[in-house]
């Protein structure tokens, strides 16, 4: 006869105790067939969270698992957990199997996973739950503790764009993992991340404790071009093209040169005080100086801003300390549509944003995307 196709149930349930399984038989049941024999791979107390539960069937196929999350083989003679399980929590699972002439045979355990010795947490994850974001926006995890078995946790991280987007993790360090497209996210659709971290093995006898999730949202497409060449800046606000005159740093002193490559935007302010202290520097210059309508592109103190004054230079020359400047309406139009993780492309400089030595600027993009995916743990 036909076997029925059971869709699996995949909710989770945490059991109260622990009780011994109920067995599957193995004996005649008046149909000539004998009845399935159904094992489940866990021993109470004794199951390591990271390698989860086997679910296994002979004399004939499974057709539900309860208790976890998991799939089956295409021949549904196998089911296994999809991720790791909570450590030192209570599990409990039922199976069912039909065999060839339709006998049904269910077995159910209940087994408790081995308690974590250290633990593992997700100390921050950028972009922000809700947070609207620009289309070069990575994904920043920063954990509790050094990660010393990079795959496994690689490996629960799980990224699911609205469009599909390809994108990749890559360590930046052994606390920090970074998601970022091979090429900016399409525009204005939703963005979820999860980390299955419960049960993962991060490192000798340490495991993590919480999956995390975060949703999030891409906004409009902002992508500026500031050519220091040209001394003009193009702005792309989802296909329109707008173009502001401006003035680059003016290059008089190596730190006085705008960095070269594809920043990011990180924030912005309607008004921001600008200082610089020489102390005896040769060809510096002290200045303190109040700046409106600035969106910062490094750590390091680079802005696209509106110009104080000294407007002559705007589309001749450069003459700025190292940021962008750019008129009233350039500066205004580029504040108000300016989002986190927006595209700022400066070119025409010899400074380049990648060797700059600031730690918490985001370099992300002056990878090419072989150098990216070599940051993998996984590849």
């Amino acid at each position: 006869m036909k076997i029925p196709h059971l869709a699996v149930a995949a909710a989770l349930v945490l059991a109260a105790g622990c009780s011994s399984s109920e067995a599957g038989t193995n004996g005649r049941n008046g149909t000539g067939a004998p009845d399935a024999t159904v094992r489940i791979s866990a021993a109470d107390g004794k199951v390591r969270p990271d390698q989860g539960v086997t679910v296994t069937v002979s004399g004939g196929t499974l057709t539900s698992v309860t208790g976890a999350s998991g799939q089956f083989t295409a021949d549904r003679t196998s089911w296994r957990t999809t991720w790791t399980l909570k450590p030192g929590a209570s599990y409990t699972v039922t199976a069912t199997a039909r065999n060839p002439k339709g006998k049904v045979t269910a077995v159910t355990r209940t087994f408790r996973t081995v308690r974590a010795p250290h633990t593992l947490g997700i100390a921050s994850v950028t972009p922000a739950a809700g947070e609207k974001v620009g289309v070069g926006m990575p994904i920043i995890v920063d954990f509790t503790g050094p990660v010393a078995n990079r795959a496994n946790v690689e490996k629960a991280l799980e990224v699911r764009a609205a469009k599909g987007d390809e994108g990749a993790w890559s360590w930046i360090s052994d606390r920090r993992v970074v998601y970022r497209t091979h090429k900016y996210w399409h525009p204005h659709q939703a963005i979820s991340f999860t980390a299955h971290l419960a049960g993962v093995r991060a490192a000798k006898d340490t495991y993590g404790v919480r999956d995390v999730t975060r949703s999030f949202a891409i906004g409009a497409s902002n992508v500026t071009v500031a050519n220091a060449k040209t001394h003009y800046m193009t702005v792309n606000h989802d296909g329109t093209a707008k173009k502001f005159k401006i003035s680059a740093g003016k290059g008089d002193r190596p730190d006085t040169i705008t960095t070269n490559g594809i920043h990011l935007t990180r924030e912005k302010d309607r008004v921001t005080t600008m200082t610089a202290t020489c102390q005896g520097k040769p060809g510096c210059d002290n200045y303190k100086e109040e700046v409106h309508l600035a969106v910062r592109i490094t750590w390091g103190g680079e802005y696209v801003h509106q110009s104080v004054n000294q407007y002559y230079y705007l589309g001749r020359q450069n003459a700025s300390h190292g940021c962008v400047r750019t008129t009233p309406e350039g500066a205004r139009y580029f504040f108000d549509i300016s989002q986190l993780g927006d595209i700022v492309d400066v070119t025409g400089t010899t400074r380049r944003f990648a060797d700059e030595p600031y730690a918490d600027d985001w370099k992300f993009w002056t990878r090419s995307w072989r150098q990216w995916l070599a940051g993998s743990a996984l590849r």
